[in-house]
Order: structure tokens, then C-alpha cells, then sequence
């Protein structure tokens, strides 16, 4: 898989370097009362914070399923430049390793985990903001490919409270439903 190849070890490097979309100065808290056999699925990208190892990605979906008590698979898929452009995927695990704390490691890289920390999901598990705690990446994830305004409205405050800039996100297209 051509651009998602090296998001493996990028998703690592963003905890570590490039640009921050978080005030440090505000606290970050994952969900607590987070259930990883209800976030397992698809998971369709409405908005991210501009990270290089999605660069030209559309149409992103984020597919969970689970191997066992503590250990989620993950496969990341993406088109380039339009909903219809080419697919890369790239697939991993994710490790729980505190309530809506998770450990992402990606296939051919072996030693390298990100923090993945599950800011929020709504009651229905339907909407979901995930982000790595450095405020390097972040993301509001739903169920469909589209969300109304005030779930949108909702999932920024909830970065926003977590000490993102909600104004620095960006709107990925996916296909028409």
C-alpha cells in the first residue's frame, strides 16, 4: 500500500513531532466508561486535524473488529484524492490498556505504538472523537458518512473541552449515501 505504508510509523511520530492542534495547558481525559465490544465496526472519518500520513485521503473508514478481551484488530482504508480514487488500507491492532486508552500498532512496524485515546462516544456509540494525547491527531469518526450539525457542534465541544482548536479540523469527503 503506497501513502498508507508508512502511516505506521507516522501515527507513532505524530505523538512525537509536527504540529500540535492542543493547548498543553488544558487537561485531556479518555472516556471512562468506554465499552470496546460496542466500538467495534466501521467507523467512517468526518473530520480530522491535517496529519501527513493522510494527505490526499477521502472517503477514510476505520474498520474494528475484535481478536480477544484486551486486543482489537483495526484496518484503516482510504481512496486517493476523490471518493472513487484508488484504496490503500493498512491494517493493526489496538491494545486496551486503560478505560478508552488504546495502544495502535500497525503491520511492519513492530516496536512502534501510538497512543489512541477515545475522547468521547456518544451513548449509541454512533459518533466518536478520538485522539492521540499530544494533540498531534485527532478525529471525529461516525457511524454513516454524514452527521448533522449539532452532533458535529457536539463533537467539537468535546475537543474544544480536551484543549483542541475545533477550528483547525478538516472535512473529509466520503460518498454520496
Amino acid at each position: 500500500m503506497r501513502r498508507l505504508a508508512p502511516l505506521a510509523a507516522s501515527v507513532a511520530l505524530a505523538a512525537c513531532v509536527g504540529p500540535s492542534y492542543r493547548d498543553p495547558g488544558v487537561g485531556i481525559a479518555a472516556q471512562r466508561d468506554f465499552e470496546p465490544e460496542r466500538y467495534l465496526g466501521r467507523w467512517y472519518e468526518i473530520a480530522r486535524y491535517p496529519v501527513s500520513f493522510e494527505q490526499g485521503c477521502t472517503a477514510t473508514t476505520a474498520d474494528y473488529g475484535r481478536i480477544d478481551a484486551g486486543t482489537i484488530s483495526l484496518r484503516n482504508t482510504c481512496r486517493q484524492g476523490a471518493p472513487d480514487g484508488p484504496e490503500e488500507q493498512i491494517s493493526g491492532t489496538a491494545t486496551v490498556v486503560a478505560p478508552g486508552e488504546l495502544k495502535v500498532r500497525f503491520s511492519g512496524v513492530p516496536f512502534v505504538a501510538a497512543d489512541y485515546w477515545v475522547l468521547w462516544v456518544d451513548a449509541d456509540y454512533r459518533t466518536a472523537v478520538v485522539a492521540v494525547p499530544s494533540g498531534r491527531a485527532g478525529w471525529i469518526l461516525a457511524r454513516t458518512p454524514t452527521i448533522s450539525p449539532a452532533r458535529r457542534a457536539e463533537a467539537e465541544a468535546v475537543l474544544a473541552r480536551n484543549g483542541y482548536d475545533p477550528t483547525r479540523l478538516y472535512d473529509v469527503s466520503q460518498p454520496a449515501p
